[in-house]
């Protein structure tokens, strides 16, 4: 008995610490992608501390031209970044130690077109998928075994034009989503008012084929921008920039079926108006969105179980100006907003029973962001 009583005295530390490694984790890092200009340098790394929302400098890399949208790879090594720079649109391609904080320079490669405002990867890493706004083009850029970029292998691009004159004389591509199986990739017009749906195969010479159908429309200038999955992979949320709207919509195997448009702006608001960015909470319950020009807030909606519809629940100022992109901790206890052009980042927390936000004290100065990342801190 004695015995037995002092193994279980040996073991109980080991078994307190092996509990407190399986809760949440309680640090992770944020990654920044700005324009270059003003007080901006490059990509910025923070510390996000996750028990009080709390952000510490880490590193960061200059000489990064206007690395407007970032993404990090499935295994957390490497970091991509469009460089929203015109015509001669590149993306940069990046090491990074995720303990550190730092980023390493591995290479860059053509975006095959004009101002690239999104990337993403597949989860294999073979390829990365552009959208270039301006040349209304997406994409695909091979990855090598070492994380560099090679050549890119494919393009594609819409002729069609929209209703708005001066917003969608021609395509504008803006986003480039693989669905939950990366059987599909998904990218939206903000030209054309379509959200397209192509087959993606990544042994193929041209991996991208247009689904039948190739394409939703939307309500002609409302403008299609960003897009979510929701967590049990049967919707797709998206959000118009121009119309600031929500589509959502059923999937099923790449085809779209509409089922609810709603508006998220004010009753009777008047003035300009730019929806920004799209999020779902990391426990599938609520959807948040951003809202720019002379609006600047953050909309939250309930996403109803059953059929995945949305009723607004809050909505808050961002407390700057053109809220271009903001995070949820992957905890889903904290929310960050980077207002871009009042060169400031704010946290907020995150009601789990109500999806209500309640700003946190505080304010980060960063010049310029326009995209946040998480990921594990190792």
């Amino acid at each position: 008995m004695r015995k037995f009583l002092i193994l279980i005295a040996l073991l109980c530390p080991v078994l307190i610490y092996a509990q407190k490694k399986k809760g949440p984790p309680t640090t992770f890092d944020l990654l920044i992608g700005t324009y270059t200009k003003g007080k901006s340098k490059g990509i910025y790394v923070y510390r996000f501390y996750a028990e009080k929302g709390r952000l510490e400098y880490l590193n960061e890399i200059d000489g990064v031209s206007n690395p407007s949208y970032l993404t990090v790879t499935n295994d957390n090594k490497f970091v991509y970044a469009v460089n929203e720079d015109g015509k001669q649109g590149e993306v940069s391609a990046f090491k990074f130690n995720a303990r550190l904080g730092k980023l390493e320079f591995i290479n860059k490669q053509s975006s095959l077109g004009a101002d690239p405002c999104y990337i993403s990867v597949d989860k294999d890493q073979k390829n990365a998928f552009i959208a270039n706004y301006s040349s209304g083009t997406i994409a695909v850029l091979p990855i090598n075994k070492d994380g560099s970029l090679a050549n890119g292998i494919q393009s594609m691009h819409d002729d069609g034009h929209g209703v708005n004159k001066e917003r969608q004389e021609s395509a504008h591509v803006h986003t480039a989503v693989l669905s939950p199986d990366e059987k599909y990739l998904l990218y939206t017009d903000l030209g054309t008012d379509k959200l397209h749906v192509t087959r993606y195969r990544p042994g193929k010479e041209s991996p991208l084929t247009d689904a039948k159908p190739p394409f939703v429309s939307v309500t002609p200038g409302d403008g299609p921008r960003h897009l979510v999955f929701s967590n049990d992979k049967k919707r797709v949320y998206l959000l118009t920039e121009m119309g600031s709207n929500i589509h959502v919509f059923d999937y099923d195997g790449g085809k779209l079926k509409e089922k609810q448009t709603i508006s998220f702006l004010m009753p009777g608001f008047k003035g300009k108006t730019a929806g920004a960015a799209v999020h779902i909470s990391p426990d599938g319950k609520f959807l948040y969105a951003s809202n720019r020009l002379e609006t600047n807030t953050i909309t939250a909606f309930a996403i109803n179980e059953e059929t995945g519809e949305l009723s607004q629940v809050d909505q808050i100022s961002t407390f700057g100006k053109n809220p271009r992109d903001f995070a949820i901790d992957p905890n889903g206890n904290f929310l960050v907003v980077a207002n871009q052009d009042s060169d400031s980042i704010f946290v907020y927390k995150i009601n789990k029973e109500t999806g209500k936000l309640n700003l946190l004290q505080g304010r980060l100065e960063i010049g310029n962001p326009v995209c946040l990342k998480f990921t594990p801190a190792e």
